[in-house]
């Protein structure tokens, strides 16, 4: 069964593309919160929260139509950088406290015939606790490039990785009862949603890859899980960070790479 998107993803528009631009921006309203970023990039790079009127405002300024440039000659027209700007999930789960997600990879091994692998990968957190209203990048996103720029990194960088086990341990023993979840939830239903997700994915855009014979690649899926345990595909990303700057990762990303070689 091929899952909506609204099942999976959070409501999305490009900026680049001017109905979803003008249906985003009538569509925007005070108190709520939407995450801006750009494609083409990664670590964080170039991503900012939409929180008030006048974030909303400026980003409106900035995005303006080629229409308005025509009445001034003088000043070149530059058609907008390609932006996407998503809902925020404001109640996601925390682990003590502090939010994360999780970095899984989708292997496309071989494109004659189509060979996909999956491999679990790790758990993302950030140093600090969770706070909607915080300015902080570092609070709310989970990348290691990102939370090196949190003060607190330094001592605190192995507890912002966690095994898939461990993870798994810790919603057994702190959301298995209360939330009604099967044992093992992580390796069972959490794991077989992200793989669904994954093969719809690739579905959408396996017509891109009818003609690259001897095309592969590791792709690193990032999900997240609100508190009511519904998972969601943040991104998917064709260049996914390959740094062992801590033990956990240390143990895990040279195994991914081997096994993709």
């Amino acid at each position: 069964r091929f899952l909506k998107m609204e099942e999976f993803f959070p409501e999305s528009f490009r900026l680049d593309l001017e109905d979803e631009r003008n249906a985003f921006f009538e569509l925007c309203k005070e108190g709520q919160i939407w995450i801006c970023k750009p494609s083409c990039s990664n670590q964080g790079r170039g991503i900012f929260l939409l929180k008030n009127p006048a974030s909303v405002n400026t980003l409106q300024a900035k995005l303006r139509s080629p229409e308005e440039h025509l009445l001034n000659k003088r000043v070149p027209y530059k058609a907008p950088k390609a932006r996407i700007v998503q809902r925020y999930i404001q109640q996601p789960l925390l682990l003590e406290g502090k939010k994360f997600d999780v970095r899984s990879y989708l292997l496309i091994a071989c494109t004659v015939p189509y060979v996909l692998f999956f491999a679990q990968g790790y758990v993302r957190l950030t140093c600090v606790n969770y706070d909607a209203a915080s300015d902080d990048l570092t609070v709310h996103l989970t990348n290691q490039y990102m939370q090196k720029k949190n003060s607190l990194y330094s001592q605190l960088k192995n507890e912002t990785v966690w095994r898939m086990e461990h993870f798994n341990s810790y919603v057994n023993e702190k959301f298995r009862k209360t939330n009604g979840l099967p044992k093992d939830w992580v390796f069972t239903v959490f794991t077989k949603r992200m793989q669904q997700i994954m093969v719809q994915c690739f579905l959408a855009a396996k017509h891109k890859l009818d003609r690259k014979l001897g095309y592969f690649d590791l792709i690193g899926c990032d999900f997240l899980i609100d508190e009511n345990f519904k998972v969601w595909l943040l991104e998917m990303n064709a260049n996914p960070a390959l740094h062992t700057n801590c033990q956990v990762l240390r143990d895990i990303i040279p195994t991914v790479v081997y096994e993709s070689l």
